[in-house]
């Protein structure tokens, strides 16, 4: 097993308001090994993509995180000051965005945003060296060179999704963050951009996040699994073994809701609605759509404890 790059610790990030602080995530621990390729999935509004921005540092006011550590190569990035993360960004990690509509710049060329990020990172480098590298990336990610002059909004919506990851591994991070970057595509494009993901994971060796909440996908894509609900933590586990024997009702409820092919006409989805972050319910967040909850569910949170070898989980059920 590779050496962790990243280690989250405790990690909580607060948006306050008038009527209390949303937690939107509440305590997460969670380590990603060099080259590992992490599923984060829950519900939406559990926290994933407030994680994905805290990894990153790029929680808007007024949230801010509130406490825990963000371990980078071992060196804690809550601790660095706005320039210095500057420079972490795109060199070391990376985001892939959620919507390539709204992360693009409407009036810049694909060359000259691909080359923004390099200039700020190498100024050394002269123009004809940006432009080979900015052709070099669009290589990896499956894009004729032709379309450096291009703007936005002529690419097609995957063309769009791959320039954003062009972006993010233009230069070479070692964990690239992917906030559902297929979820605004349709089927056939999500998998040629996911394919693209997978290709670039080997070509780099940079160790991957994907975050969303499509159980299949991170079933192709994922080595291992982080369920999230409600801004914590509740099962971490291979992927394999999660999906073959989840041991919390969450991730169990999760997984049978996957449409399958031999069932048509059937659809199963989780009772209940997700707690507002602002006003969670009191022990396990996830007891009030519980089928399986005891009393102790409800007066107490559960620790994530290691139930069996690297198989994590958050439940009182497993408790002796």
């Amino acid at each position: 097993m590779n050496g962790n790059v990243l280690q989250v610790e405790d990690l909580r990030v607060y948006y306050p308001t008038r009527a209390g602080s949303v937690k939107a995530v509440d305590g997460v621990t969670l380590n990603l090994a060099a080259g590992e390729r992490l599923g984060l999935v829950g519900e939406s509004g559990c926290g994933k993509s407030t994680m994905a921005l805290s990894l990153l540092r790029m929680i808007k006011s007024p949230g801010r995180i509130e406490g825990g550590r963000i371990l980078l190569d071992g060196v804690d990035l809550t601790l660095f000051s706005t320039d210095e993360m500057r420079k972490i960004r795109l060199s070391k990690i990376s985001l892939i965005p959620q919507g390539a509509m709204n992360s693009l710049n409407p009036v810049m060329r694909v060359k000259n945003q691909i080359i923004d990020g390099m200039r700020t990172h190498r100024p050394e480098l002269t123009r004809q060296e940006l432009d080979e590298r900015v052709g070099e990336t669009l290589d990896l990610v499956g894009l004729e060179r032709e379309v450096t002059m291009m703007y936005p909004h002529e690419l097609s919506g995957g063309m769009k999704q791959r320039v954003c990851v062009a972006i993010a591994i233009s230069l070479r991070p070692k964990v690239i963050v992917a906030d559902e970057p297929t979820s605004a595509l349709d089927v056939i494009v999500q998998k040629q951009v996911m394919e693209t993901i997978e290709e670039l994971h080997e070509q780099l060796g940079a160790a991957v996040i994907l975050i969303g909440h499509d159980m299949g996908l991170m079933a192709q894509f994922a080595e291992r699994l982080a369920v999230m609900y409600a801004g914590r933590l509740v099962e971490v586990g291979p992927i394999r073994e999660v999906f073959h024997g989840p041991l919390h009702p969450y991730t169990q409820l999760l997984i049978s809701s996957v449409p399958l092919l031999d069932e048509k006409g059937s659809f199963r989805g989780i009772p209940g609605i997700t707690p507002s972050l602002l006003n969670v319910p009191p022990g396990c967040n996830f007891h009030p759509r519980c089928p399986q909850a005891k009393e102790i569910c409800s007066e107490r949170v559960p620790s994530l404890v290691e139930m069996a070898p690297n198989r994590w989980v958050a439940c009182h059920r497993g408790e002796v």
